[in-house]
């Protein structure tokens, strides 16, 4: 049996009514080298996006238009973004529209997530629109990019330009070749049209639901689409020019229009079914090293928590909701840390702890 799936009385697409069957979080198993579910929006919450988890960017970054010729405003409107039957769509749309003092003729929505890592990988299960001048995209940036109205630039942590802060395009689709996806690298050693990418044939890429798929480690990224890889990066020479991918990298979703978009071209939508990030986990921390490496104590815990290291490296120590919000960030230089909780309300939360060459992510209980 096959469902359609409507907005505001046009067809979206068809969706498979089994889709959503999925396993609880606790059960979702990643591939080896990658461990914990550390984030993730399975879009159940009807209506409006999840501001906890995604943040609307809509600012012109020069004022009055977009890169690469883009031609539509990124709106915060439900119109353009929202939660329906357990799926997300980014909805983009032909229409008048005038903000920031600027008119423009179409609209869409830009997602940036307020959460970033550093090595990793990302599942995103989608159906991807259709139409000529449409271009939608599942990608990172490094969260110290200087774009101005990106989220992590407005809370200050902007001090690298595009493409030294590196960008990771997971997905990248034109309507001018419909079938055709694609995954990129842009770095300072190649950028704009890179020679860094590779991809394939979908033929249902705006029909069925597909996997897209990135795998990060310290060593390459390997992309792939169903499981089937199409593209890895691997630089025999890592250094800030072909290698700014040891920090951490924020997720972006968007449908951009071109401007040769065709004129018959009314709206279309990407359905995001779910998007997850595994933390990574080095093959040569085995289990029982992994222990060792780290010691984090109480938990549960009142007030104050501490974490050791027997190591002591150069460590940043994020703690995140259990849905994935960032709540505080801070650098540990020496090997041991306290951190003062006393603010935090009751809950679970993850805590993750990452080097250059080690990551970790445990759960909390707040009392």
């Amino acid at each position: 049996m096959i469902f359609v799936l409507f907005n505001k009385g046009i067809v979206i697409g068809q969706l498979n009514p089994d889709v959503k069957n999925l396993p609880s979080t606790n059960e979702i198993q990643s591939s080896e080298n990658f461990g914990n579910l550390v984030w993730f929006d399975e879009f159940e919450l009807a209506g409006a996006i999840d501001t906890s988890k995604w943040f609307h960017q809509t600012k012109l970054p020069n004022g009055s238009s977009w890169y690469n010729n883009e031609i539509q405003h990124y709106t915060d409107r439900i119109d353009n973004s929202f939660n329906d039957s357990g799926y997300m769509h980014i909805l983009a749309k032909k229409e008048e529209y005038t903000d920031q003092g600027i008119t423009k003729q179409y609209t869409s929505a830009r997602l940036n997530s307020k959460f970033a890592f550093t090595y990793g990988k990302v599942e995103i299960r989608a159906i991807l629109p259709s139409g000529v001048g449409t271009w939608p995209a599942m990608w990172t940036l490094g969260k110290n990019i200087t774009e101005n109205g990106a989220y992590w630039q407005t809370l200050g942590y902007g001090t690298t330009g595009w493409p030294g802060c590196g960008e990771i395009d997971i997905m990248e689709h034109w309507g001018t070749n419909q079938n055709y996806v694609s995954s990129a690298i842009h770095t300072p050693s190649s950028y704009g049209n890179t020679v860094n990418k590779g991809g394939r044939f979908v033929p249902t890429a705006s029909t069925d639901f597909h996997t897209y798929c990135f795998e990060w480690t310290p060593e390459k990224l390997v992309f792939s689409i169903d499981t089937v890889e199409h593209y890895t990066y691997k630089p025999a020479e890592k250094n800030a020019s072909t290698w700014p991918f040891d920090e951490d990298q924020y997720l972006l979703l968007n449908i951009a229009i071109q401007a040769g978009i065709a004129d018959e071209f009314t709206e279309s939508a990407m359905i995001v079914d779910y998007v997850r990030v595994y933390e990574y986990v080095p093959t040569s921390f085995g289990q029982d090293r992994g222990k060792r490496e780290v010691k984090i104590y109480p938990n549960p815990v009142a007030d104050k928590i501490t974490i050791e290291l027997f190591d002591p490296v150069s460590t940043i120590i994020d703690v995140h909701s259990l849905g994935g919000q960032l709540i505080s960030s801070t650098r540990m230089l020496g090997n041991s840390q306290d951190l003062d909780l006393s603010s935090f309300k009751t809950g679970v939360y993850l805590l993750r702890i990452k080097s250059k060459d080690f990551v970790r992510t445990e759960k909390f209980l707040k009392l």
